[in-house]
């Protein structure tokens, strides 16, 4: 864009002249302006100016557009490309094309020989762009004539007849380059270290003491140098500034001394892609594997809500051992549960709030395990809750809490998103450091974040590890297209191109000699979850040990097992010999099971060996159980059923239940469900992406509205489209619906007030029209007997 007569005069203006693909390039790239879709050019204008629209814009700029914006905010006016590539010592290519992000996104305007920032730019950025002071002149026009004058006479000046000459006479003399350098020359070493102190920025500093107006003859201190000579000047009695032309000059006429045009590319390690994919799919399968031990284990000991909300550190304290993670590991876990839907808090346990798996749990469940990997991949990617927050400390230093409220963070998405990316531009396999990734995404989003930015990078790189996202550091293969896309067709072929990373689940167990079972591998879930009935886990890994004692078949035995089912499960699934210390440790667990039967009485206890029941009195612990003899093989106790079962279980004995007719009661433990409730959603601050044909769809409304604001006459004007009757306006509305025109429509309100809707009519029915509504950009209804008149716009 070049400067002619017909130059635009604000940035209405300029968006008026573009073609309609800049139009929609501007909207794709700020989809907030499109809510609502804007009626015209003009209201663009102002909604792309706006403090809060034009901030999440800037904060979304890489850090070398922040340093053109800096520079074109410095360079004298008008501006230019070239000013700006002087300005900042670099090639004119990258100053262009920032120059042309810039303009895309409205946040620059005007031809390349006059190019300007919206005020709202200059505000956001702040007074001090790169770290540098007002330009001299305004600076000086802000002492008193007595100051200023003195200044004259410190650099040998001839004071002139008034204020303002005499404030430009000294900016130009500050502004000289060789007298600044000849100046400095002339001050004592303290004063050009304090000089040279608030070069890089920011531009101001305080002194001790109060301020004084002095001469370079009764100059004292540093500081008093350099006021005498304009290098400082005073903003209050206790603050100096370092003028703009002064710190350009020191800084070698550059803006910033470190420019890089481009992201910098981390140093990396090689890894074999097949390598990383395998790694990565262990990762991944073993991510379900633990989601799933921890809703299975939830829903039969389900932990409470705290208050406040969230997990109690007690709570996650346990579920290392579980899972076999750290806390870090094990908050990941839970929060993944959470955001994905498949955990929730419920209150049907005796009216306490307790976490719960959901119903979307077992539907989950049922699903192939790369799609479940898949679905969980995409909440992570999406949701904008931090794991890594927990255990932090909150603004009130208590500890940030699992499952809690305040591990939501709305940049969460944008910084994962940009993690990726840079894994993804990597070649196949290449591991990133970790600085490496750091330093690019600090120049990515330099605005966003700052240290808790940092802190994310390295959370989500941990967190992609765990969740087979990389491997050995590296992005893995099959993960992709859930970059490429967000929907459900990316999660199904993410699905289907992890399926064969993924390790296959092994279908059997080795038995030792030392009652132990040890699984070479991941087992299927239905054979893990079997195993961890009768057994114990005593050590996790790539392959997990189990252990088999008296409480873990008796736990078994409880849940309905006989004996005979155990030896059958371990006969099957086991690769080795079934050791003969196991089988008769199964058969004496079995044998003592159910020789106590525990019914009502209250409570009463039978055995049909006398001496067990003898046992039982002599034990010192019994004085709790609160029993009696009433015959030789029967005991009563005024404890409850279920309480006399427990204590009995203490004392190492192994009651069962008995039911009125004498038969037992297998207590099975109860699998609860969280009530159905929606998944808690992303706390976002931008607005997703539009489709396409929404772009096209809001340009031309826009360029409706321009031909209508242009085309109508006076009488025509928002909110007097002059009245027609009911019949006509009918005519006229099933015309535009049959033409699929857009029109504008009077609308009166229920005050009596008439105002000016465009909309694209999509059903007349029954004294109602349905259409579009370009202002609040949805279908909405409106009354036909409350449009007053009907104009169309022409659709080219």
């Amino acid at each position: 864009m070049t400067g002619n007569d017909s130059a635009p005069r604000s940035l209405a203006d300029d968006l008026r002249a573009r073609a309609d693909d800049e139009l929609a390039a501007l909207l794709r790239s700020r989809p907030d302006l499109l809510v609502p879709v804007p009626v015209d050019v003009a209201q663009l204008a102002t909604r792309a100016t706006t403090r809060a629209s034009a901030q999440r814009a800037v904060d979304r700029l890489d850090r070398f557009t922040l340093q053109v914006v800096d520079a074109l905010m410095v360079a004298s006016a008008p501006a230019t490309p070239s000013a700006v590539q002087a300005l900042l010592g670099t090639a004119s290519a990258p100053v262009a094309e920032a120059v042309a992000r810039l303009r895309e996104q409205a946040l620059l305007w005007g031809p390349d020989d006059d190019l300007r920032l919206p005020r709202v730019v200059h505000e956001i950025i702040g007074p001090h762009p790169a770290g540098l002071g007002p330009p001299a002149e305004q600076a000086l026009l802000a002492l008193s004539p007595n100051r200023l004058v003195a200044v004259m006479r410190g650099l040998g000046l001839t004071p002139g007849g008034d204020h303002a000459t005499n404030a430009h006479t000294v900016a130009g003399r500050l502004a000289d380059g060789p007298t600044v350098d000849a100046l400095i020359e002339t001050l004592p070493e303290d004063a050009r270290s304090a000089l040279y102190a608030l070069v890089p920025g920011p531009p101001t500093g305080r002194i001790d003491g109060a301020m004084r107006e002095v001469t370079r003859d009764s100059a004292r201190s540093a500081i008093d140098h350099l006021l005498a000579t304009g290098l400082f000047v005073p903003v209050d009695d206790a603050t100096v500034v370092l003028p703009r032309e002064v710190a350009l000059h020191l800084r070698g006429g550059v803006v910033h001394a470190d420019v890089h045009t481009g992201a910098p590319v981390p140093s990396t390690t090689e890894r074999a892609p097949d390598t990383v994919d395998r790694t990565a799919g262990a990762g991944a399968f073993d991510i379900v594997r633990k989601i799933e031990l921890l809703l299975d284990t939830w829903a039969t000991a389900p932990p409470p809500v705290l208050r406040t909300g969230g997990l109690g550190v007690r709570d996650l304290r346990r579920l290392p051992d579980l899972l076999d993670t750290d806390e870090a590991g094990a908050g990941l876990v839970a929060e993944l549960a959470y955001a994905a839907g498949l955990l929730a808090p419920s209150n049907d346990v005796d009216d306490n709030d307790v976490w719960l798996p959901t119903a979307d749990y077992d539907t989950w469940r049922r699903d192939e395990h790369a799609h479940r990997w898949a679905s969980l991949t995409r909440t992570w990617l999406d949701t904008s809750r931090v794991a890594g927050l927990i255990g932090t400390r909150d603004d009130r230093d208590r500890p940030v809490a699992p499952l809690g409220a305040e591990l939501d963070r709305p940049v969460a998405p944008e910084l994962r998103r940009l993690v990726l990316d840079e894994l993804a531009a990597l070649p196949a396999g290449a591991a990133p450091e970790l600085t490496g990734v750091l330093t690019s995404a600090q120049w990515r989003r330099p605005r966003r974040g700052g240290r808790i930015r940092d802190e994310m990078v390295r959370w989500f790189l941990r967190e992609a590890e765990m969740l087979g996202v990389t491997g050995m550091g590296a992005l893995a293969s099959f993960v992709r297209p859930l970059l490429d896309r967000n929907d459900e067709k990316a999660v199904d072929a993410a699905a289907e191109a992890a399926q064969a990373c993924l390790p296959e689940p092994l279908d059997h167990i080795l038995l030792q000699a030392d009652l132990t079972a040890v699984a070479p591998g991941p087992l299927r879930p239905d054979l893990e979850r079997e195993l961890a009935l009768i057994s114990d886990v005593e050590s996790r890994g790539g392959a997990s040990v189990h252990r088999f004692s008296d409480a873990s078949l008796r736990r078994a035995l409880d849940a309905g097992y006989s004996a005979d089912d155990v030896h059958t499960f371990l006969s099957t699934v086991s690769r080795t010999p079934v050791p003969q210390p196991l089988t008769y440790l199964v058969d004496d667990v079995a044998r003592r099971h159910g020789h106590l039967r525990v019914g009502s009485a209250s409570s009463f206890v039978r055995c049909d060996d006398e001496t067990v029941l003898t046992e039982i009195l002599a034990d010192s612990r019994a004085a709790g159980l609160g029993a009696r003899r009433l015959a030789p093989t029967v005991l009563v106790s005024s404890l409850t059923a279920n309480l006399l079962l427990d204590r009995l279980r203490r004392m190492g004995f192994s009651p069962v239940a008995e039911a009125a007719d004498g038969s037992l009661v297998v207590g099975r433990a109860e699998v609860r469900r969280a009530a159905a409730r929606p998944a808690p959603q992303p706390l976002v601050t931008e607005h997703a992406a539009p489709e396409e044909t929404l772009l096209g769809a809001a340009v031309r409304a826009v360029r409706a509205g321009e031909r209508s604001r242009e085309e109508r006459p006076a009488a025509a004007a928002p909110g007097n489209l002059g009245r027609t009757g009911p019949g006509q306006t009918l005519a006229d509305l099933r015309e535009a619906l049959q033409a699929a025109n857009t029109v504008w429509i009077g609308y009166v309100d229920q005050h009596g007030a008439t105002t000016e809707r465009l909309v694209d009519p999509a059903r007349l029915e029954g004294g109602w029209l349905s259409a579009f509504d370009h202002r609040s950009g949805e279908v909405r209804t409106f009354a036909v007997h409350r449009i007053s008149g009907v104009s169309p716009v022409d659709a080219a």
